[in-house]
């Protein structure tokens, strides 16, 4: 619910309520690895993958993989008809713990498990996304009311929670999420891995010998161009803004 109001307060910012739909994903985690929990998101998904289209179909996830399980245990037809990024997981070989698949490891354990191509950022690949809100002052802050409240959202939370040392980590973020648009548009061909898909034990530890699969598995992305791209599409928003002002 949260990110569901999240994403519309952006759209209002940016005037762009009517260009872009919004849909709700699953109110909760995935009972067991056999049950869909249907959603506007799951439903979506199979749409999108069940249109008579050519053009390749990517979807990504910035958080759990509830609703991409949901979609392909609502109908598997749609597994060779996409391709899933995901920003989760734990450190390979071994797996820890990590936030995204902590909210339901039986949802990345289906998606694991499912022939749907798969590219997988890890929690320690992600995490080289570092900006300093320094930087984020400079390079976001002043391009208009977009960017003046991507970064004060930002400086609020640190000052609100600026007595935990282990996060938000004072001076800094790591914007983890991002690589999950920077792949689509560069998919870094010679930083990952094919690695045998694991199953996911409840303690987000890795148990190979299970998929009989493969998946792409990132071991580095490019933050500078990551990053770079960000501030040129925020600078160019607003000066398209300020011309059609």
């Amino acid at each position: 619910e949260d990110s569901y109001a999240e994403i519309q307060k952006m759209l209002k910012i940016m005037q762009m309520e009517q260009q872009v739909g919004v849909y709700k994903g699953a109110e909760a985690a995935l009972p067991d690895e056999v049950t869909a929990l249907p959603s506007q998101g799951s439903e979506l998904i199979i749409r999108e993958a069940m249109k008579d289209d050519p053009a390749p179909l990517f979807v990504i996830f910035l958080g759990p993989l509830t609703d991409m399980a949901s979609a392909y245990l609502q109908e598997p037809q749609i597994a060779g008809r996409l391709t899933a990024v995901w920003i989760g997981g734990g450190v390979y070989p071994e797996g820890s713990d990590e936030f995204n698949l902590g909210n339901d490891i039986a949802a990345a354990n289906v998606v694991f498990r499912s022939p749907i191509p798969l590219w997988q950022v890890p929690k320690n690949v992600y995490s080289m996304i570092r900006v300093s809100l320094a930087e984020l002052a400079v390079k976001v802050m002043p391009h208009g009311e977009l960017g003046a409240y991507l970064f004060q959202q930002l400086v609020e939370f640190n000052m609100k929670w600026g007595d935990k040392p282990s996060w938000p980590k004072g001076e800094i973020w790591m914007l983890g999420d991002s690589p999950a648009v920077s792949l689509l548009l560069d998919d870094h061909a010679f930083e990952y891995d094919l690695r045998e898909a694991p199953y996911i034990l409840p303690n987000m530890r890795y148990e190979f010998g299970h998929s009989g699969r493969d998946i792409r598995v990132y071991r580095y992305v490019d933050a500078r161009f990551t990053l770079e791209d960000l501030y040129a599409k925020l600078e160019l928003f607003h000066r398209y803004n300020k011309l059609n002002a």
